[in-house]
């Protein structure tokens, strides 16, 4: 039987961040001095593929073109320049005239269907290569959204652009976005090769809280933004929402810069917040949902982030006599 180090991790709040084990060293640590007639502990990894982490990369760019693409639609009333859908102008195939809003909404439904078809890649590539079974339904996901996302692209023009459909058409973009940029930072080589520094949060709220904090008042705002961009509600909601993201994102920007600059993986994201954030306060309106689209997405790495390298720490009150190491 592996009999265990005694556990520290109850001991933090009482001890101080000198008593903080990387939890790396730990595990090495208790894995090196077990008996090696034992089974040793397995988890199921991948080896880094440059090839699928470019092309992830790549997906996630063409995505935010995508939603460049479908904002520029939005801001020139071009939603309905094509009547039809599936087909434009009755064909699936044949190039319209490219004028007035034709242009705009044309191209939108181009590059849209260029990104699904990259997402169907991705979707193959990471099941055939990707050794995690988490990453392979993540893969599955993206082309579900992507599919679903059509669709709501397609009701918007057969129901003469309903505000909420829009809007929800919108927010799903965005979520796919985030789903793009996600795949692309978990096939990255640090993310599948380092092992991750860790340092454990004893603050309430937990800086977790805090970034799932930011991604649901972005949701928000991103969905309220669009309901007034669609003529399906009045400004003052948006405006209203925008002081309350101002404080979250700043919260957390700040929360995580003052007690995790070291972190690099935790630093980088939150220096990007805090400064889209701030832009997006200064130019308002201007670029709203392209500038939400990068807000959010930042917002939702610096959350998986803190997640790996900032987990939160539960203190328990174990009594002295019994801190004894127990037989596995």
């Amino acid at each position: 039987m592996i009999e265990w180090p005694r556990c520290e991790y109850c001991n933090l709040c009482e001890d101080g961040p000198q008593a903080r084990p990387r939890l790396a060293d730990f595990l090495t640590e208790s894995l090196s001095s077990a008996d090696p007639r034992e089974p040793r502990l397995k988890s199921v990894s991948t080896p880094y593929n440059r090839g699928l982490h470019r092309f992830a990369v790549f997906t996630a760019a063409a995505t935010f073109v995508l939603i460049i693409a479908g904002a520029l639609v939005t801001s020139n009333d071009a939603g309905l320049s094509v009547p039809d859908w599936p087909t434009s102008f009755g064909s699936l195939y044949k190039m319209p005239q490219m004028v007035g809003g034709v242009r705009f909404e044309h191209t939108h439904r181009t590059v849209a269907e260029f990104v699904g078809l990259l997402t169907i890649v991705l979707a193959i590539w990471t099941w055939r290569a990707d050794h995690r079974h988490w990453m392979r339904i993540l893969g599955v996901a993206a082309l579900g959204t992507v599919v679903a996302q059509g669709i709501l692209g397609g009701i918007t023009v057969l129901f003469f652009l309903p505000p909420a459909i829009s809007s929800a058409h919108a927010a799903l973009a965005q979520t796919f976005f985030c789903i793009a940029v996600a795949i692309a930072l978990f096939t990255g080589r640090k993310w599948v090769e380092e092992v991750p520094e860790v340092d454990f949060d004893t603050r309430r709220p937990s800086l977790v809280t805090l970034t799932l904090l930011s991604i649901f008042v972005l949701y928000v705002q991103l969905f309220l933004g669009a309901m007034f961009r669609h003529k399906g509600m009045s400004w003052w909601p948006h405006v209203l929402n925008a002081a309350v993201v101002a404080v979250v994102l700043s919260w957390t920007a700040i929360r995580a810069l003052t007690q995790y600059s070291r972190i690099e993986a935790v630093r980088r994201p939150a220096i990007i917040l805090l400064s889209l954030m701030i832009a997006q306060l200064g130019f308002g309106f201007l670029a709203f949902q392209t500038r939400v689209a990068l807000l959010l997405a930042t917002a939702v790495i610096l959350s998986i982030q803190v997640w790996r390298h900032v987990p939160v720490a539960f203190q328990e009150r174990i009594p002295d006599g019994e801190r004894k190491p127990v037989a596995a």
